[in-house]
């Protein structure tokens, strides 16, 4: 074969073959940082499971917790957020302990005075340490919630304006979450990175929905799902849903507004129009039982 021909051949053949070996090797530094970053994501797992199960109380709690009682504390630390401060394991094994805490409490103040009633309160004790847990979850819930739903209609104008200035609705979430403060943006981002660890986006969308429970993002949330599947534009969709939004939260606004007189009612019956009887008729009676008392 002609010298110049196989130099040209081998000129070709070898950047080619060094290029797949490095991208299919397991060994290149890509596939490596990958690894890495996998291998980090197991140690935080493994990191995270030891501080669910960090003694003998999550064991015991775990053992003596029916699955669909978990099922539903798992939930309710979804709504919370899953603060890192309270991990399942730990809210497992802190409801005995509560609950064996307020039982000698009980039997202390039993012991101490033995009427019906205070076996009563410590009934009621035992079983309000053992749901303490579950009021602080609810409560930690409800609040993240509620901050969610107020920033929900302002998200969703950002989204909108990004979208028409000619974003994608992936990258108007993405810019929302980061500009964006509070839960809301929270979980936009974490839709945003199940995404990009491979969940397809109709699973993250239905993921973000079950980690809510306002009704309104639940319906934004079905609303993109059903524009995704049909191919529908994501900016109309998102246009409409941005005005039902602001609609829904003036409405909230008047309702709170008539609700008020109806709040405000019962402090004025016992607290101010007492006080106002008494400065009006006082000095009339006192005056009248004089009158009285001299005649």
């Amino acid at each position: 074969m002609n010298p110049v021909v196989l130099a040209s051949l081998l000129l070709v053949a070898a950047p080619l073959g060094y290029l797949g070996w490095a991208l299919l090797s397991p060994g290149n530094q890509t596939n490596k940082d990958v690894q890495e970053n996998l291998r980090r994501g197991v140690r935080k797992a493994e990191e995270a499971q030891g501080t669910t199960h960090p003694g003998a109380l999550a064991r015991i709690g775990h053992a003596i917790t029916p699955s669909q009682y978990v099922q539903k504390l798992d939930k309710l630390l979804a709504l919370a957020g899953r603060p890192a401060s309270l991990p399942l394991g730990k809210v497992l094994g802190a409801k005995p302990a509560l609950c064996l805490i307020a039982a000698a409490l009980g039997l202390l103040m039993t012991n101490v005075a033995q009427k019906p009633i205070i076996t009563v309160l410590a009934i009621f004790l035992t079983l309000l340490g053992y749901l303490i847990p579950d009021l602080l979850l609810y409560s930690k819930g409800q609040e993240r919630q509620k901050a969610m739903q107020l920033e929900l209609a302002n998200t969703l104008d950002q989204m909108l304006i990004s979208v028409e200035a000619g974003l994608g609705f992936e990258s108007a979430m993405q810019r929302a979450g980061e500009t964006g403060k509070g839960p809301l943006a929270e979980e936009l981002v974490r839709t945003l990175q199940d995404m990009q660890v491979g969940r397809s986006r109709r699973e993250s969308y239905l993921a973000l929905a079950d980690r809510t429970s306002i009704p309104e993002l639940r319906s934004f949330v079905k609303a993109i799902v059903q524009a995704d599947a049909y191919g529908i534009a994501l900016s109309g969709v998102l246009r409409t849903q941005a005005k039902v939004m602001r609609v829904k939260r003036r409405q909230r606004a008047e309702e709170k507004a008539m609700k008020l007189p109806v709040m405000v009612l019962f402090p004025l019956l016992f607290f101010i129009f007492p006080v106002l009887f008494i400065i009006i008729l006082g000095p009339a009676v006192i005056n009248v039982m004089a009158t009285l008392s001299g005649s």
